[in-house]
């Protein structure tokens, strides 16, 4: 769990995927979301798969990474599609990928295809030196589903799992990131995302366990978490 009281500034704007995933963002809003990652140091920059190269562009020789969204949001393609805009994504400069678990194998309790596809696009992401992430979309899921979901990925080893894409009926939940935490461990690192807007929510998720947070208010929090510390005399 990470130490709130001895966290900095520069190491909270390091754990946020400063995110823009809108059908219709454009281009100088992009550029925009990529000058805040590089002013305020934010680990990444999330967006959907298509605008990849030109973020690339604009992040080239900083250490922002470039992070791809995949079958997003609804994880509704085939493994095959999946894995073709996976291999694009990192061809046109993506550091990380979050792709979308397809719900119908684990509502379908097909936890062979669910292990599958976890396997092949963690490995492709292994094989590339690329950052994987495994998007549950807890929303529409039960607790034991979530568990399940968490053992496999606890078996598989990628780099973290993610609690939404912040497109369903609800996002991250402390509750949700703590069962996830508590049953990969260490081997397997939680991302928080959809609905973290606040530095109170955003703690909340890091007590809970989660290392990484996805949000597209992070210069706001990383507002309110200096004035908070301020206030505390941290």
């Amino acid at each position: 769990m990470m130490d709130i009281q001895h966290l900095t500034p520069e190491a909270l704007a390091a754990i946020f995927d400063h995110t823009l995933l809108s059908a219709g963002a454009s281009l100088s809003e992009l550029e925009q979301l990529c000058a805040e990652a590089r002013q305020y140091g934010f680990g990444m920059v999330a967006i959907n798969s298509a605008p990849v190269a030109f973020c690339h562009e604009q992040l080239k020789g900083t250490p922002v990474h470039v992070g791809a969204a995949i079958s997003f949001p609804l994880g509704q393609t085939t493994l095959d599609v999946k894995m073709f805009e996976t291999d694009k994504a990192i061809c046109d400069g993506a550091d990380e990928i979050d792709y979308v678990t397809n719900l119908t194998n684990v509502k379908e309790e097909n936890w062979n295809a669910v292990e599958d596809e976890m396997t092949r696009i963690t490995q492709m992401c292994r094989e590339a030196g690329v950052i994987s992430k495994v998007i549950f979309e807890n929303c529409y899921l039960t607790k034991e589903e979530i568990r399940r979901l968490a053992q496999i990925a606890r078996e598989v080893g990628p780099d973290f799992i993610k609690t939404s894409t912040g497109f369903g009926t609800s996002g991250a939940k402390a509750e949700d990131v703590r069962l996830m935490k508590q049953t990969v461990g260490d081997r397997v690192r939680v991302k928080a995302a959809g609905g973290i807007r606040s530095w109170e929510s955003c703690r909340e998720m890091l007590e809970a366990g989660a290392e990484r947070i996805g949000t597209s208010s992070s210069i706001r929090i990383l507002n309110e978490f200096i004035m908070w510390r301020d206030k505390n005399d941290l």
